[in-house]
C-alpha cells in the first residue's frame, strides 16, 4: 500500500472543534498523513485509507494489535490436503451495522465486484490467486466462473489456482473485505457516504468532511463490541508535519504516523518514549516511466541509481530513521533472499566513476545537460529527498525540476497512467510475502505506474503463483527480483521504519513490522 501525504488547510473553527474533540473521553484523534480518495474498499490503495477501512470493516480474517492473524468475519476454516480449497465458516453473530447478517453471498458479490473491469480497482490483482480471477478481470471468463461460492449463508468455499502460502494474510487487506450487497445495490457508488454506509467493523462512519476529518463511532452491533473500549475515532489529515507536531503537543491529536526528519534529535530529547520507531516492511522508491524515451534505457536508469548516495539520504535527510535500500523487497521476510544491486557494495566514488562513463556515452554532461522532471507528493521529508536527488545528479549533467501535488492528487495522476519522467512512491507490505512488492512490476498491475513490462519477469511471477514447494517458490521470486533490479524500472532508495508519535494517554498501541494499529484494541485515558 502506498504511503502518501496531503496538504491541509484548517480554519479556526475546525481547530476549535478538534481542540474540543481532544478532550472528549474515549475518542482517539489520529493524525493521518493524507486525505483519502475513497472509502470504497475496492477503489483505494493507500495506507491512510487502509487504516480507516480496518476500523470500518472486518475481513474473513483480520489483524490483532500485534499485526498477527486472528479470525474475523469467519470464526474458523479448513484447508484441503493440496492447499487449494479453503472452506470458511462465518460467524452467526457477525452482522452489518444495520442489523442484517453478513452472508457468504456478500463475500462472493464483493470479490466479483473487485474483479469487474468496470469497478476499475487497481487492487484487482490481489484476488488473482483465486481460480479464474485474472481471466475474469481481463474479460476472458465470466464472473460466475470465479473459484468462490456460497455453500449456504455461513459457509464459503474458495478454490485457488495453486497453493498460496500468503492467502490468509492476503484476506486482511481491504480489497478482500466483504461489503453488503444490499447496501451497494441500494445506493450504487454513493453507498460509501456517511448515512448510507453499513459496515461490519468495530466502528461505523459518522462524518466524512474531505480535507478536514473523518469521524467514526463505536458500532454496537459489532460481534466483539463488548471489548471495544473507545467511543470513537477521528482521523485528521496532518500533511504538514511540523504543524502536525505542534497540534500533537497542544493535545489536538493523540498520535501521528510520521514527523519531520529534521526535528528527530530534538523530539527524542523532548518526547522520549512517545516516539515509536522500529523496522517496517516497506520500501521508499522512485518510478521511471520505463516505456518513454530516454527513460526506457536500463543503462541510463542504473547509472542514475549509482550516483544516488543512499547513505547520505538515510543520514542527512532522514536522520537515520530510514535505512539505505538496494532491493525492492525489504529485509525481514522469512525464507526470502532479496536480489541486491550489483553495485551495492561498491564505494560511492567508484559508483559515480562508473556512472559518469555511461552518461558520457549517452552524451550527457554539464555542458550538454538532460532535463528530468520529478513528481512527488508534498511533505517536508519528500521535498528534502527530492532536493538531495536533484543535487546529486546536477554535477553529472542533469537539470532536475519538480512537479508537486498533495498525495490524493499525486496518486490519482499515477493511477490514471499520466505522463512523467520520474515519480516518487512508497510501498508498505500488504502481507508478509515478497510478491506484495514484486507485483509492482508485473505487466498490467494496477500499481505498475511506470508501465514496465518484461515477459521473463512475468513468467517467473506466474510460475511462483502456482508453485507448491515453498523453497522453490521463494527462489523463483528471487530470480524475478534479480530481473527487476537489473532493469531497474523502479528505483529503490530506502527501507522504511515506523515513524509514530503516540500520546501517553493512548494504551494498546503495539509496534509491529506491518505498522497496523486497529482502533478496536486501543483505549484512551
Amino acid at each position: 500500500m502506498h504511503k502518501f501525504q496531503n496538504r491541509l488547510v484548517i480554519c479556526v473553527a475546525a481547530l476549535a472543534l478538534f481542540a474540543g474533540a481532544a478532550q472528549a473521553a474515549g475518542t482517539w484523534n489520529r493524525g493521518a498523513n493524507s486525505d483519502v480518495q475513497s472509502l470504497d474498499p475496492h477503489k483505494t490503495s493507500t495506507v491512510e485509507e487502509h487504516n480507516i477501512l480496518l476500523d470500518l470493516f472486518t475481513g474473513l480474517v483480520t489483524d490483532d494489535a500485534n499485526g498477527n492473524l486472528i479470525p474475523g468475519a469467519a470464526e474458523s476454516w479448513t484447508v484441503s490436503a493440496d492447499g487449494k480449497v479453503y472452506t470458511f465458516k462465518l460467524r452467526k453473530d457477525d452482522v452489518w451495522s444495520d442489523g442484517t447478517p453478513v452472508k457468504a453471498s456478500d463475500v462472493v458479490f464483493s470479490w466479483k465486484r473487485l474483479l469487474d473491469p468496470k469497478t476499475g480497482s487497481e487492487y484487482a490483482s490481489m484476488a488473482f490467486p483465486v481460480l479464474n480471477a485474472e481471466d475474469i478481470n481481463g474479460g476472458k471468463k465470466k464472473p460466475d466462473e470465479l473459484g468462490v461460492k456460497a455453500i449456504d449463508d455461513t459457509t464459503l468455499e474458495v478454490t485457488l489456482k495453486g497453493p498460496t502460502p500468503y492467502f490468509l494474510e492476503m484476506l486482511t487487506h481491504h480489497a478482500m473485505y466483504p461489503v453488503s450487497e444490499a447496501n451497494v445495490t441500494k445506493f450504487g457508488d454513493d453507498y460509501v457516504k456517511a448515512g448510507n454506509l453499513v459496515s461490519n467493523g468495530a466502528f461505523t462512519l459518522a462524518e466524512n468532511v474531505p480535507g478536514d476529518h473523518i469521524k467514526l463511532v463505536k458500532n454496537p452491533k459489532f460481534f466483539d463490541a463488548a471489548n471495544v473500549k473507545l467511543d470513537g475515532v477521528t482521523y485528521i489529515p496532518t500533511e504538514d508535519r511540523a504543524a502536525g507536531v505542534k497540534r500533537y503537543k497542544a493535545g489536538e491529536v493523540d498520535s501521528m504516523n510520521d514527523f519531520p526528519g529534521e526535528q528527530l534529535a530534538e523530539m527524542k530529547k523532548e518526547m522520549g518514549d512517545q516516539l515509536h520507531m522500529g523496522p517496517e516492511l516497506g520500501t521508499y522508491y522512485y518510478i521511471f516511466k520505463s516505456q518513454k524515451a530516454p527513460w526506457n534505457n536500463p543503462d541510463l536508469r542504473n547509472a542514475i541509481s549509482m550516483v544516488i548516495d543512499r547513505d547520505q539520504l538515510a543520514d542527512k535527510v532522514w536522520k537515520n530513521s530510514m535505512l539505505p535500500g538496494y532491493s525492492l523487497v525489504p529485509p525481514g521476510i522469512k525464507g526470502y533472499s532479496a536480489a541486491m544491486m550489483d553495485y551495492a557494495k561498491m564505494g560511492q566514488l567508484d559508483r559515480e566513476d562508473a556512472a559518469k562513463k555511461v552518461f558520457e556515452k549517452l552524451g550527457i554532461s554539464p555542458s550538454h545537460p538532460m532535463k528530468l522532471e520529478l513528481r512527488y507528493n508534498t511533505s517536508e521529508n519528500h521535498k528534502n529527498t527530492a532536493v538531495a536527488f536533484q543535487e546529486m545528479l546536477k554535477p553529472f549533467g542533469f537539470d532536475v525540476s519538480f512537479v508537486t501535488a498533495d498525495g490524493k492528487t499525486h496518486y490519482s495522476y499515477l493511477e490514471q497512467k499520466g505522463d512523467f519522467d520520474v515519480a516518487r512512491a512508497g510501498w508498505i507490505a500488504d502481507f508478509k510475502d515478497p510478491v506484495t512488492f514484486l507485483n509492482l512490476g508485473h505487466t498490467g498491475d494496477g500499481n505498475n505506474y511506470g508501465e514496465y513490462s518484461n515477459k521473463d519477469y512475468d513468467a517467473l511471477l506466474d510460475q511462483a503463483a502456482v508453485e507448491a514447494d515453498p523453497a522453490k517458490r521463494m527462489d523463483e521470486l528471487s530470480k524475478a527480483e534479480a530481473i527487476l533490479i537489473k532493469d531497474l524500472p523502479l528505483l529503490p532508495l530506502l527501507y522504511y521504519a515506523n515513524h509514530n508519535l503516540v500520546s501517553p494517554k493512548i494504551h494498546g498501541f503495539v509496534d509491529n513490522v506491518m505498522d497496523v494499529h486497529p482502533s478496536r484494541f486501543v483505549s484512551k485515558d
